[in-house]
């Protein structure tokens, strides 16, 4: 029995959802008891983060450590193939993604209101984005390949890249190598799935600033 407590826009969820549909795994999929962070959740999860996952009296939280157990527990497919060197890769890219692009994408969340915004840090922190963006295309694999864990975190920040670009009136910058790997990725129906179930989320979302 698996249990995800997620929240529908958390971008790490989402990331948890796509392995979980490409593994084919049956979960059951909660809001934090009380809210996030609440008292009530964090007798279930002391750290009270999300995502979280619980299965069979195992409770994990931070979405690699939940993605790596779900690879070792249901090894079919495997999303870290290869060898030692070809598996450092991979984790390489995924803890790019989560420790030094997501954080600058998050930080532009608070201004996304007009009336909340300081344009001047809007301006430094999508220079820094500019340059994560680069920085993690020399990371990406050049030819098409089997779903891994490294995949599953980018298509969700791409949606979020896109909806802060139409927001701040910018264009968007994910385009050449990035913009042919989110492409690749789209062919794989549990990032489809996910990137079409997240969107409709982010727009109900969007409707309540």
């Amino acid at each position: 029995m698996l249990t995800l407590y997620a929240v529908p826009v958390s971008l790490y969820c989402a990331k948890l959802r796509i392995v979980l549909r490409h593994k084919r795994l049956s979960f059951d999929e909660l809001p934090p008891p009380g809210g996030y962070g609440s008292d009530e959740y964090k007798k279930l999860v002391p750290a009270g983060s999300l995502p979280a996952l619980i299965h069979d009296g195992l409770q994990i939280s931070d979405s690699e450590a939940i993605g790596e157990y779900l690879n070792e527990a249901f090894p079919d497919p495997d999303m870290l193939p290869g060898t030692p060197a070809d598996r450092a890769k991979l984790r390489e890219l995924s803890r790019f993604h989560d420790t030094r692009l997501e954080p600058v994408v998050r930080a532009l969340f608070p201004h996304i209101s007009a009336n909340k915004r300081d344009k001047q840090f809007v301006e430094q922190q999508w220079q820094s984005l500019v340059e994560r963006l680069d920085q993690i295309e020399v990371l990406l694999p050049k030819n098409k390949r089997s779903l891994t864990l490294a995949d599953c975190g980018l298509p969700i920040t791409a949606i979020w890249i896109a909806f802060l670009s139409a927001q701040f009136e910018r264009e968007n910058p994910m385009d050449g190598l990035l913009a042919t790997y989110l492409e690749n990725l789209g062919d794989h129906q549990a990032v489809a799935a996910e990137i079409e179930s997240y969107q409709a989320s982010l727009n109900a979302w969007q409707k309540t600033l």
